[in-house]
């Protein structure tokens, strides 16, 4: 691969400082895309623009990325059906009668218990990060909207308890992926080894805890002590110029008339596609478990199935399966025709669309980083800092950038471990903070990144402006960062 240097971190670096300053994430990702096949292209305009469109046609060879698309785009006739069925008033009305056995909402303690259910419901759906983001957007959304809670707050909850949880319970994609990473570097017990390096990953514990200590201090500050002062004065969900992630179509959505409000018919569609994330996790890597782990015991067998499966083949599946359950439900009860779910599954999926188009984006401009080394380079460049103590704290930073930069954690284990691996080993330092550090990172970088899926599903999810989202959750996820850093620092001082 040839090395661009300095040049590489150009694209996604300039494509995210667009982004903050103008609001525009679709133009800002595109030029990004442009500038970096300009750059591959030896700065031959016409080729490299040419080059571009033929990466953004690119981006559906790769069946996981058009996976993800289609699950994204289908997220839009779930979200429109448990509406118009009346499950999502169903649940407010339900939601509310819980709320009555707190104090009066004056006093603030339905907005805490509303959060912390938030909170935890992303907690425990560790199976899968989308899934997560989006559950929490589609059952808590209307209930923050009612409490005036800002729905900056609802993405930073999503964000925050997805992926740190993902990767602190690793009985999923998450662990499969860097399982297989280990192994490469001559671990014979990954699982172990994962393991002993979880007790040491303290940006993920950190982000959690400070979802925790903002919902029961009541202390938010940075722009999201503005938006909660926004909502709360003014009543307005968003800012004047914001650009929700999805369309006024999808979120006004009235319950169909003459039906009766029920929750279930929210909650059960929803707990159909969770409960179905770990089954085709298991089905689709059941095959390579039972190659991989012939005498392994049923129990062990299942965990390992669901580590080796098919994260994007399991999202789609999951939402198709709630999708036609959902169908085959509200046609039993009779509140809605075949036509109207017809109709009502393509407004769903167009009213996506601007999602769909920056999930294109956002997988085309990692494509781009990854064909110009950016994260080789970086990982490169700070080799020069390192000693023995500073390795763990080094470590951690560096993979924060590359994860911010390219917007994509997994990408940033697969650069990191590669390196932070051996140079551990060669310098003496502890290989498993090494390695909690490197996973650390780039769940930081990719919490915090613009161009990451995790953030933009967040945004989706919470029917929340993309950029309003990254803004107000930075100054959180900075000061866990900051602790995380700190830590990995005395840590390796102290020896």
């Amino acid at each position: 691969m040839e090395s661009y240097g300095f040049l590489s971190l150009l694209p996604p670096v300039i494509a995210i400082v667009l982004a903050i300053r103008t609001k525009q994430v679709h133009i800002s990702l595109l030029f990004g895309i442009w500038l970096g096949w300009i750059i591959i292209d030896g700065f031959n305009p016409i080729r490299g623009s040419f080059n571009t469109i033929q990466a953004l046609v690119n981006v559906f060879q790769d069946a996981g990325n058009t996976r993800t698309i289609m699950f994204c785009a289908l997220v839009g006739a779930l979200i429109i059906f448990v509406q118009r069925s009346g499950g999502v008033e169903g649940f407010i009305r339900h939601v509310n009668r819980v709320l009555e056995h707190y104090e009066q909402r004056r006093s603030g303690s339905n907005r805490t218990v509303i959060q912390v259910l938030a909170w935890l419901t992303g907690l425990l759906i560790f199976v899968e990060s989308s899934i997560s983001v989006l559950t929490v957007g589609a059952l808590y959304r209307p209930v923050f909207d009612q409490l005036k809670i800002s729905r900056e707050k609802l993405a930073y909850i999503a964000d925050s308890s997805s992926a740190p949880s993902s990767i602190l319970i690793p009985f999923n994609g998450w662990g499969a992926f860097i399982m297989s990473l280990l192994v490469a570097e001559g671990f014979a017990d990954p699982f172990a080894t994962l393991f002993h390096a979880v007790a040491f990953n303290f940006y993920p514990v950190l982000a959690l805890l400070m979802v925790l200590l903002i919902i029961f201090f009541k202390k938010d500050y940075g722009p999201m002590a503005k938006a909660e002062r926004r909502i709360m004065e003014t009543g307005k969900l968003l800012n004047d110029d914001a650009q929700p992630m999805i369309s006024d179509e999808l979120t006004d959505v009235q319950t169909i008339e003459g039906a009766t409000p029920r929750a279930y018919n929210m909650v059960i569609p929803i707990l159909i596609m969770v409960l179905m994330m770990p089954v085709m996790l298991a089905a689709t890597g059941w095959e390579s478990a039972m190659a991989q782990k012939p005498d392994a015991s049923t129990f062990r067998l299942l965990l390992f199935a669901i580590g080796q499966g098919s994260g994007s083949t399991a999202v789609l599946i999951a939402v198709l399966t709630s999708i036609i359950f959902a169908m085959v439900f509200y046609g039993l009860q009779g509140i809605m025709k075949m036509k109207e779910m017809v109709d009502l599954t393509l407004k769903g999926i167009s009213g996506m669309m601007p999602l769909a188009l920056l999930m294109m984006l956002a997988f085309a401009i990692g494509a781009v980083c990854k064909e110009m080394g950016t994260g080789q380079y970086v990982a490169d460049v700070a080799k020069a800092w390192l000693s023995p103590s500073m390795v763990p704290f080094i470590v951690f930073l560096v993979s924060c950038f590359i994860a911010f930069s390219t917007g994509t954690s997994w990408g940033t284990f697969a650069i990191m471990i590669s390196i932070a691996v051996p140079m551990a080993r060669d310098m003496g330092a502890d290989v498993y903070i090494t390695i909690a550090a490197a996973l650390g990172g780039g769940v930081f970088g990719d919490h915090c990144s613009p161009i990451s899926d995790t953030t933009i599903l967040s945004s989706m999810a919470s029917a929340t402006d993309h950029i309003d989202h990254v803004r107000t959750q930075l100054p959180y996820a900075l000061t866990a960062g900051a602790g995380a850093a700190l830590l990995y620092l005395i840590i390796g001082l102290m020896g």
